[in-house]
This record gives structure tokens, sequence and C-alpha cells, in this order.
């Protein structure tokens, strides 16, 4: 049995299932709630936890030492704060001075998070290795299949969001018969998906591309989708969802699946 695991908590149902996952499973774990992040909304006081603010950074780590944490898993999204809003104390005032320009991407940031939690003494771990089944599998998920331009559209939007996650932009595009319609920046996937719906054209609808960033730390801030995803893309007339196969999280499949199956959206694996 591993040791007692550390959940540093963001938003979406990811971090709970993380922390079902563990009690099914009899593994002892600590949440970290980080506030204003939507986290706290499903705490119970038989689960062990604090909420931080994200600029908390010392107190964080004296917290996840002293509940006897050995590893570390960061789950679900987060909306980064200004510098106001984050408050850093001494530590956190620290680590961003050594960060430099690194904190101005995504990518870098959390390499530089992962590489910190571990000079702290902590393993950090992907979220895929702690719940089964959880990377989005190859092929066609759904009864809805993509068309030959769906198929197009997917190509496009795989090559597009490689160029984009080369330079530490995003994980999504949305494209329509070889137009892509939005690139996914800070705003969010459902953002992006909302923004694109009121820009589709006449005909099939437009498609949701998803995919890991090139050389991404495979632990840290992997593509989600789940039925949220499914949702939004449904509301915003889209014809389907392709994410990479093996490199994107597909978050309560079964209930995504079948809400994609009820409105005629594909979902597909995709090999990126």
């Amino acid at each position: 049995m591993a040791g007692r695991l550390g959940i540093i908590a963001g938003g979406g149902d990811l971090p709970r299932q993380v922390a079902e996952t563990c009690r099914r499973g009899g593994r002892a774990c600590f949440v970290v709630a980080l506030e204003g992040q939507g986290a706290d909304a499903w705490l119970t006081p038989d689960l062990p936890h604090g909420v931080y603010r994200m600029g908390a950074a010392g107190a964080m780590l004296d917290r996840l030492r002293a509940e006897g944490v050995t590893e570390i898993v960061l789950a679900g999204g987060v909306r980064r704060p200004s510098l106001i809003d984050l408050r850093p104390d001494w530590y956190a005032a620290r680590f961003f001075a050594r960060l430099g320009l690194r904190a101005l991407g995504d990518d870098g940031l959390l390499r530089a998070v992962a590489a910190l939690l571990e000079e702290e003494g902590f393993r950090v771990v992907g979220v895929q290795t702690l719940i089964a089944d959880l990377l989005m599998p190859a092929g066609i998920l759904t009864q809805a299949t993509p068309d030959e331009q769906a198929l197009s559209d997917i190509a496009h939007g795989l090559t597009i969001a490689r160029a984009l996650g080369a330079v530490d932009v995003g994980q999504a595009v949305v494209v329509q018969g070889g137009l892509v319609l939005g690139v996914e920046a800070i705003e969010g996937t459902d953002a992006l998906i909302a923004r694109c719906g009121l820009l589709k054209r006449e005909g099939a609808g437009p498609v949701l591309v998803k995919r890991a960033k090139p050389g991404q730390d495979r632990r840290l801030d992997l593509p989600t989708m789940g039925p949220d995803t499914v949702a939004a893309c449904i509301a915003a007339g889209f014809s389907g969802i392709a994410a990479e196969a093996g490199g994107t999280l597909f978050v309560g499949r079964e209930d995504a699946v079948r809400a994609a199956d009820a409105a005629g959206l594909f979902v597909t694996g995709a090999e990126a």
C-alpha cells in the first residue's frame, strides 16, 4: 500500500472522484482544496481536508507534511488568479521570483510546481494512475459516427491543437468545414464551445478537438472532458467531439456517452 495521498483539488468532479477512489480502496488521503475553485462544495466533515488560498504555499506544504502525505496528485481545473488575489506568502513569493517568465505559461508553471513538490520530498503522480479507465480509449464510443468532412475537420483540428500546445496556449480547437472557428486560451473549453456555437455555419455542426500539448508531463494538466463538455457541445449545436486517445482524461464516461447518444453527437478517441 502506498503512503498517504495528498489531493490538491481544483474545480470539477475529478478531485471528488480521486477521493472516492481512495475511500473505496482503503487508502488514506488528505485534500488541499484551493479557495475559490469550487472544490470545497463537495467536501464533508469525515474527509480530512483544509481550504487554502493559492498563495499560501508554505502553509499547504506544512500541513501536507503534518498529515503524513508522501504522494501528491493535482486534480481539477484551476482559474489562475491575479497577483492581488493570489496574496503570495513568503514561500510562494520566493517560488515566483525563482520561476520568472515560466510563470506566464500553464505548462511551465505546472512543471515548476511539480519540481518544487518533489524537492520538498513528495512524489507527484498522475490522476490516471489512480483511477482505472480514465484515459480516452481509441475509436468511436457512440452510436453516431464522424462522416468524411468531420474526419477531415478532426485531422485539421489535431494539427492546429498541436501548434497551440507547442507554444503553451491551449489544448482545444473548434473546426467546421475546414474552418477554425476558435482556439482555446485562458477562457477554458466551456467558454470556447459557447463562443463557437454563435459562430457556426450552416450544415453539419462544428467539431471540438482536444489533445495534450507536445512533450507535456503526463502527470499534469492533461486535457479533460466529461458530461459537462458533452452537454455544452449539444447545446451549441456541435456534431461531435474528438479527443486524443491515451492523452485526454474522460471523466464520467458512461453518463457522457449516454447523453451523446441521446442527442446524436459523436465522441471518438483520435490517434494524435
